[in-house]
Parts: structure tokens; sequence; C-alpha cells
């Protein structure tokens, strides 16, 4: 029988990705305390304030100046799903809505037409390290959709579903689903104008968590035009159908069967990314992903014009207070709101 893994790859702050993804970012920071503003408590001497990405000491200011993070910019025809698994992030968006979530929660936002946003990283813990981490994953629209309007949701953790599956020498593997069905575990909806809204376009996204030596198995795609990706990003090895791949690697997979996992000799980490292709002409430029470079050009001016809409927040990387609460505040109004348990 033929390999089952087409190609690898080496994986680093950025993956590739294969159509209809667009981008996947890990971000893994070992932040120290916080000095009690939100900030770490330690000096930034030697850092390029405002683009800070080589990881000094094992964490990374991005592009926020005082609190790290991402302060305000724009997105166009495409969707963010943001997947925080360590730490919290503090998000605005020029719809005016904002949300606290981490530890285990993702946010999916659809940028459609417009809309700018910004993702700071606030450091609550000011007598013990902050430790982030997340995923972002970038989702492309199809062209109808490009151009709809914005869109935000939670999908809060206690209301994504976990399945666990033990092998026959009772070794686990936990597999958090975020995006598309598994074992009859059903994740919470996509935004309407979502590409995986629409069955046929067999999206997954799913996180799995493997006990050394683990062996599972990973059913075939709905569809054998469905692209399906595997990184191994924690953890000394995985085995693919027999065929092994090494840490910090990424692999395409072939979509016409089934796959069996084993995890190496120590604890695994392994992203599934899978989807039908959306198969349309792709222009990109930074912020913006649509179809031609006309659009482009179009979405440029749109937002030099009015900013889509314009930034309803006092600064340009808001920080939603000391209370220890995950929240959400949606456009139209809607409240949710829990207070954090501690780690």
């Amino acid at each position: 029988m033929s390999s089952s893994v087409q190609q690898t790859f080496p994986l680093g702050l950025h993956w590739p990705t294969v159509d209809p993804f667009l981008f996947c970012a890990h971000h893994l920071d070992a932040y120290p305390e916080g000095d009690g503003s939100f900030a770490p408590a330690a000096s930034l001497a030697g850092r390029q304030i405002g683009s800070d990405f080589e990881g000094i000491d094992g964490w990374r200011m991005y592009h926020g100046d005082r609190v790290p993070g991402f302060p305000q910019h724009p997105h166009r025809g495409f969707e963010t799903l943001t997947y925080a698994r360590q730490g919290f992030i503090d998000h605005a968006d020029s719809m005016g809505a904002a949300a606290r979530f981490g530890r285990g929660d993702a946010q999916w936002m659809t940028a459609g037409r417009g809309v700018v946003h910004s993702e700071m990283f606030p450091l609550l813990e000011t007598d013990r390290p902050n430790t982030g981490e997340l995923f972002q994953i970038w989702i492309n629209l199809p062209a109808e959709h490009k151009l709809v309007e914005p869109y935000f949701t939670m999908l809060w953790d206690r209301d994504i579903p976990k399945v666990v599956r033990t092998d026959e020498a009772g070794r686990r593997t936990d597999i958090t689903v975020i995006v598309g069905s598994l074992d009859g575990a059903t994740p919470p909806d996509p935004p309407p104008h979502s590409w995986a809204a629409r069955p046929e376009a067999d999206l997954g996204v799913w996180h799995l968590t493997m006990e050394p030596g683990a062996e599972a198995d990973l059913e075939a795609p709905a569809s054998p035009d469905t692209l399906r990706v595997l990184y191994l990003f924690d953890g000394p090895s995985l085995e693919i159908d027999g065929e092994r791949i090494d840490a910090d690697t990424g692999a395409l997979v072939r979509s016409d069967r089934g796959l069996h996992l084993t995890a190496g000799d120590g604890p695994v980490e392994v992203m599934v990314l899978q989807g039908r292709p959306i198969g349309e002409p792709v222009a990109r430029y930074g912020p913006f992903v649509m179809n031609t470079e006309d659009e482009i050009r179009q979405a440029f001016a749109d937002y030099q014009r009015d900013g889509f809409g314009g930034w309803p927040w006092p600064e340009d990387g808001p920080v939603h207070g000391p209370e220890a609460v995950r929240f959400a505040r949606h456009a139209d109004g809607r409240d949710e709101r829990e207070a954090i348990t501690p780690a």
C-alpha cells in the first residue's frame, strides 16, 4: 500500500496550510509575572518594540508597546479562528464587541467586508508566570461571501466537546473537537457565512493529546477531495500508518483512507486541519484576502476612506481590567460572563 504521508515540512511560528486554510500561527510565550498593570514585570531592553518577534527569554511583545499582543489592525475577506490554550486574550473590535477568553476557549470572527480588531495578552498574574499559548487559524471565504457583514462569536471551553479514546493497553488519546463532528461529538455552530457552515466543506479542526505510545485511529474524511494536514507541534515523534515523523513537523496525508496514529516515547500533541478546497483564485496582501488584485486595491481604498466603520475604543489595544472574568459583549449588546477558575 502506498504511503499515507504525501509531504512533510518543518514547523515554526507560522505553519504552512492548504485550501481552504490560509494561515496558522502557533504562539507559545513563557511570559513572566505581570507588573500589576498587565505588562511584563521585566525589562524590555533589547527588544524591537512595535515588532518584537524574536522570542528573547522565551516570549514576545509582538506589536504591543507595554502589554503584549496585537493592537488594532484591519481584516477583509476571510475568517479568524483563535483557539487559546493557556493565558488570556482581550479582544476588541470595530463592531463594538469585546471579550476576554482563554484556557480552552475559541473565538471565531468573520471579517467579511471589513473589520478592525485588537488582540492583547494581559498578564493578570502578579505572583507567578503568565504562560500564553494560542493558535490563530485563517480560513478563506468563498467569493460570494467575501463582503458579508462582519460576525463575532465565542466557543467557550465548556461547550467544546472532548472525545476520549483508549487503546488496548489503556493508553489515552484526548481529542478536542473545535470544528467538525467527530465520534458523534458536535461543537458549536460556525458563523453563518463560514465555509465551515456548509456540510459538504468537510471542515475539521481537532487537537489531539496522546499519552506515550498511545494508538488511535482517525477516520477517513467524508470526501476524497478533502485535504488533511497533521501538525506534530509537541512531543518527540508520531507514526502515521507506520511512517514516523519527528518533532515540529507537519504532514499532508492522503484523504481516501483512515489513519492509524502511534505516539512516540513521550506525550504527543497534534493539530489536525482538514477541509474541501474552495478552489477559487486567491489574491492576498497583508490583512486582506480577496480573489483579484483589483479587489485588494479596493480593500485598501475602503479602509483608508472610513477605517471599516471606525475604531470606537479610546486605545489601540484595550485591556479589559483586572477582574478575573471570562466574558463576551456582543455587538448587539448581548453579554456573556463567568468567573475564571484558578489554574
